[in-house]
């Protein structure tokens, strides 16, 4: 596995080793003593999800507050999306940046997110299937976003605003300034 580096500390891209022939391909997509290994983070995940979604639909920007934070590690099996992490860990030097990769069923990259990350993601094919890890379980009490365009934070989303498709929900959160973490 390659670990690829971010400019923010503590997210990761993971490329595996991929086996290809005649018949197809096969790789590891998890092992917590390779991941362990090759980034020298120890994480206990307790939780898979699965996401399926259609072109446009944007999903985030998402955190979970205090002791109910996740880290989380994702993946895409079908179609491709562009992922995005936004760091907003209280006192972090790069404390509102964001960085964004591409995943692709194709491309068999992964993104780790530790806690204290807000997450989102744009899906760019007609359909797209999202897997992704997370080390804690989900708590909607502690759950908080940040509206998908707060120009503080500046992503640059690849669609127009009008061919994005949100959820109520994720209509209605806030600036980031605003975010009562």
């Amino acid at each position: 596995m390659e670990v690829i580096t971010t400019p923010i500390s503590g997210l990761v891209v993971l490329k595996p080793r991929v086996f290809s022939d005649a018949r197809g391909y096969f790789f590891e997509a998890y092992s917590e003593r390779e991941f362990a290994r090759a980034t020298g983070i120890d994480v206990d995940f307790v939780q898979d999800n699965q996401a399926r979604s259609t072109y446009g639909v944007l999903r985030g920007l998402h955190f979970q507050r205090g002791e109910a934070a996740q880290a989380k590690l994702l993946r895409v099996t079908e179609g491709r999306v562009l992922d995005v992490a936004v760091d907003i860990r209280e006192g972090s030097p790069t404390f509102g940046r964001h960085h964004a990769v591409e995943l692709s069923a194709d491309n068999f990259l992964q993104f780790y997110i530790p806690r204290g990350f807000a997450h989102g993601y744009l899906v760019l094919s007609e359909t797209a299937v999202v897997q992704y890890k997370a080390d804690n379980y989900y708590a909607p009490e502690a759950e908080g976003g940040i509206i998908w365009n707060d120009p503080a934070i500046g992503i640059d989303w690849p669609l127009p605003e009008e061919r994005i498709v949100l959820s109520e929900k994720d209509t209605r959160w806030g600036l980031l300034k605003d975010t009562l973490l």
